[in-house]
């Protein structure tokens, strides 16, 4: 029936650094669905990557630790039937669609969405291949450079190699890139384990932070400039939001406590841009999204050059926060989008892309 409840579960939480801001997410975007609209399931994954399914929600929640959901047999039994791949064309107790809030590896990497296509179940944002690539930022700049978007110059390097070449690599990255420079982890998310590098000895301890993460790491060169972020939405029409620019205050880039603590970054919406810079912005941030193959929504983060004022893409986030400090939320409420309703358009993309994915054919006489 064209009126009936959809229901939608809420998937927070995660094996990942990014726990924390998952939880204060799914606090924000459960606190504004409309309930006359969606039956909403809490799905939290402890950090040790257990599952439990909750209760639907009836009402506002009024702190985030009641999204720490007790292990509870009829909650999981449920949880089970739909996760479940025997349990496939059940309709009774699956989801029309999942919104996996999860930050990081293990939820914005392709690995959850691609139990999500295994269980033919429509869930918001981009898939396996897009979520994949946009995780990790050597593959995503890789694929940039393929597409001539314009970037900062970047170097990578693996445990291996910093482990056995050391000295080649810190050479490497002199010839390169020079100083200042940041050093990242190549899969991770909320500015976890970056530094910036003004020398050798710097970039030594940064690189060993990084790997802490990850496995790999980039390098990046340090870009005088401004750091702005747009928004974009959309399967294969897309829109892009109002840009927006974010001003720090004490800290030497725009690192976590920055992003998530109130009053240590200032964030400017609408951006102050001359309408040239903007336009290259909205084409820019649509070919980056076009690229690798992403759908639903991302964030793309880009440096406006100083001098020049030319548009490098510092990397695109495939499943942007909704925390009331969170950039995505704000740049499209400034646009004319509020909270609630990008929330219902995210879900109705994701809802239209399961239907394409729906008319494609798997058997070759059928």
């Amino acid at each position: 029936m064209a009126n009936e409840k959809k229901t939608v579960a809420v998937l927070y939480g995660g094996k990942s650094t990014e726990y924390e801001i998952s939880l204060l997410t799914a606090y924000s975007v459960i606190n504004a669905m409309d309930l006359e609209k969606y039956r909403v399931l809490p799905v939290y994954i402890q950090q040790d990557g257990r599952w439990i399914a909750g209760e639907e929600i009836k009402g506002k929640l009024t702190y985030k630790d009641q999204l720490l959901l007790k292990e509870d047999s009829s909650a999981e039994e449920i949880a089970e039937h739909w996760l479940a791949p025997s349990a496939s064309s059940s309709t009774e107790t699956r989801p029309d669609i999942i919104f996996p809030l999860l930050h990081g590896p293990n939820g914005e990497d392709g690995t959850v969405q691609g139990l999500f296509e295994l269980l033919n179940i429509a869930y918001v944002g981009s898939g396996v291949a897009g979520s994949s690539v946009g995780m990790d930022k050597v593959l995503m700049k890789d694929v940039f450079a393929a597409h001539n978007i314009p970037e900062p110059h970047y170097v990578s390097m693996s445990r291996f190699e910093w482990e056995n070449e050391a000295p080649a690599m810190i050479l490497k990255v002199k010839n390169a890139i020079g100083y200042p420079c940041f050093v990242k982890p190549a899969n991770g998310g909320s500015s976890v384990g970056i530094s910036k590098c003004v020398s050798e000895t710097e970039l030594s301890a940064a690189v060993t932070e990084a790997l802490l993460y990850d496995t790999k790491v980039i390098i990046e060169e340090g870009v005088n400039g401004r750091e702005v972020e747009i928004g974009v939405v959309g399967n294969h029409e897309l829109s892009v939001s109002v840009p927006g620019e974010i001003i720090t205050k004490n800290a030497a880039f725009y690192d976590y406590q920055s992003k998530y603590q109130e009053g240590e970054s200032t964030l400017v919406i609408p951006a102050d841009l001359p309408d040239k810079v903007k336009a290259e912005l909205e084409q820019v941030a649509k070919r980056a999204f076009t690229a690798l193959n992403l759908s639903g929504l991302a964030r793309v983060d880009v440096f406006v050059r100083e001098g020049d004022q030319r548009i490098l893409v510092n990397e695109v986030n495939t499943m942007p926060g909704f925390t009331q400090f969170s950039m995505f939320p704000l740049l499209w409420q400034h646009t004319g989008l509020p909270y609630q309703k990008l929330i219902e358009k995210l879900i109705n993309l994701g809802l239209q892309k399961h239907a394409e994915k729906q008319q494609i054919h798997y058997r070759i006489d059928g």
